[in-house]
């Protein structure tokens, strides 16, 4: 129950894929994986059908969601006295970089409040738009912390409207949400690929426009154009320094396959849904229920109870694992009231209404402890 954080079990296949890769010879004449096949140009052609993008070749693969956030950031063109809007429910992979820049007296940031439910008001964001003229906005697609899914669309051509840049964190929809970076006109997007995407960690990436030139954060080798003192000009290799994660980007190639073999049927979920929020308020449980378009995550609390001792108890007597915390969003948890942090429950593709029920009959366990 912690897929949020990462997915598991994996897709089939993506073990094997891993398996396989460690175990064969890696490509000799270049950078480009197993001999006579590249590995990451295939993935890379998988997830802009995915992403919506048509040129994939401004993919460029890397560790996960942080390293492709912090990539966009800093990198980013930005000069002296910049505005940036961001909001709070973002995840410390923003946060961070942002503070960073900050104490540095490079930009200015504006943290836009969501509501209760975690989701950014269009008319707020809108009026904060108008008044600040940012350079760059970053937005996450939805809440890790109450699931709540943002209008990317709107938010996106909002920003576009008074000339800003636009960044979006799918981590949390990348797999189980529609994505069209194209129909949002976003210029940069981050993902994970261990996520909903069901692959192995080590794997993610980020988009970025093919107009819009970033500054490399890492600075090494590409296998390409080695007589060059600074890095290449074109992308992919511009910002994909040193050796990649071949293997686990194998096991993302076969998650991506098997995702293309067995779409989502979302309406099974929404079932297991309401099934989880209904019994966790059956058990007297204090849970956050956005309204409208949600990934498949509850956050909740119990009276009298810590979150860290009710996630500890689930551990040890009932085997279920879930996140307990701030869950590295502290401004939305803060701003919510909630600066003890929730217990978070998220399900997977794989979860079962049998566990579903598990789970709820677990928390009712531990609520009625005397």
């Amino acid at each position: 129950m912690n897929n949020a954080a990462t997915s598991w079990p994996k897709a089939p296949g993506v073990a094997e894929a891993v398996s396989s890769a460690l175990m064969n010879r890696p490509g000799a004449a270049s950078r480009s994986g197993i001999e006579h096949f590249d590995i990451f140009g295939a993935v890379r052609k998988k997830m802009g059908k995915m992403l919506g993008i048509s040129a994939y070749d401004h993919i460029a693969l890397g560790n996960n969601a942080t390293w492709a956030l912090n990539l966009a950031i800093f990198g980013y063109p930005f000069k002296k006295g910049d505005n940036v809007i961001t909001t709070k429910a973002e995840h410390n992979s923003v946060l961070r970089p942002l503070y960073e820049l900050e104490r540095c007296g490079l930009i200015d940031v504006t943290y836009l409040d969501t509501d209760k439910a975690g989701r950014i008001p269009p008319d707020k964001w809108t009026d904060t738009l108008t008044q600040v003229k940012p350079k760059l906005v970053i937005f996450t697609h939805a809440s890790n912390v109450t699931g709540a899914v943002n209008d990317a669309k709107i938010l996106s051509q909002s920003a576009k409207s008074v000339g800003a840049d636009v960044l979006v964190d799918v981590s949390q929809t990348c797999g189980w949400e529609d994505i069209d970076a194209h129909a949002w006109d976003a210029d940069m997007i981050a993902f994970t690929g261990h996520k909903y995407l069901l692959g192995p960690q080590g794997v993610g990436g980020l988009y970025v426009r093919p107009d819009l030139k970033l500054k490399p954060h890492l600075i090494g080798g590409t296998g390409t154009h080695s007589d060059l003192r600074t890095m290449p000009d074109e992308m992919p290799s511009r910002l994909e320094a040193g050796t990649g994660n071949e293997p686990s980007f194998h096991g993302l190639l076969a998650a991506l396959e098997w995702a293309e073999l067995n779409p989502l049927v979302h309406i099974k979920y929404h079932k297991m849904l309401s099934t989880l929020r209904e019994g966790l308020t059956d058990a007297g449980a204090e849970i956050i229920v956005p309204e409208g378009r949600c990934t498949p995550t509850v956050s909740f609390n119990l009276p009298n109870k810590s979150a860290a001792e009710i996630g500890y108890i689930l551990e040890e007597s009932y085997d279920i694992i879930c996140r307990t915390g701030l869950h590295c969003a502290p401004k939305l948890l803060n701003g919510l009231g909630l600066s003890a942090g929730t217990v978070r429950f998220s399900f997977s593709r794989f979860t079962t209404m049998d566990e579903i029920n598990n789970v709820i009959s677990a928390v009712k366990d531990i609520a009625n402890e005397i």
